[in-house]
């Protein structure tokens, strides 16, 4: 299955969920998903069976800064939970924009065992003028170099330094949207 999903190209439709709707996903320390909720499989047009053991990444949007998705899992190994905005791809390429928290799981003796995502509806005036512009300026750097590590660092390094001139923390900047 994720052969033929890398051949899916984005269709610019764009998916909604209720803003009483909660998308919930769990996954395994490598981010195989082991967990999906009705509300993810309707949005995202998956069956259970489709998903289950699939990289969470199957549902990854190409427009998705990739330095994101490097800080968030920097995050959640660690320990640590992070709020993030995401766009995601459905199946047949649509997309959808989540507001997702994401936390790691812990057994009793304090050991990270998996990640738990809850995602909501988000603000669609935050995601239009706050959002779009900054991750199509994070692709563009992250596209500009010819190694795809060091162009997902300096886009990284790039929106550190903006939360950085307002005086906030990642978590405080995406809190204060």
């Amino acid at each position: 299955m994720t052969e033929t999903r890398s051949h899916v190209q984005p269709t610019g439709k764009e998916r909604h969920f209720g803003a009483d709707e909660l998308i919930v996903s769990k996954t395994d320390l490598k981010g195989r998903i082991t967990y999906a909720n009705d509300t993810f499989l309707d949005i995202a047009d998956y069956t259970e069976d489709e998903v289950l053991g699939q990289p969470h990444s199957v549902i990854r949007h190409p427009d998705m800064p990739r330095c994101v998705f490097h800080l968030l899992w920097s995050e959640i190994e660690a320990g640590r939970e992070i709020f993030a905005y995401v766009v995601n791809m459905a199946k047949n390429g649509d997309h959808y924009w989540v507001y997702a928290h994401i936390t790691p799981s812990f057994d009793q003796h304090g050991k990270v065992t998996g990640y738990h995502s809850n995602r909501r509806v988000p603000e669609a005036g935050v995601v239009e003028k706050s959002i779009k512009p900054l991750y199509a300026e994070l692709r563009e750097i992250e596209e500009s170099q010819p190694s795809r590590k060091e162009g997902m660092l300096m886009a990284g390094r790039a929106m550190a330094q903006k939360v950085k001139d307002l005086g906030l923390e990642y978590d405080q900047f995406v809190q204060s949207l």
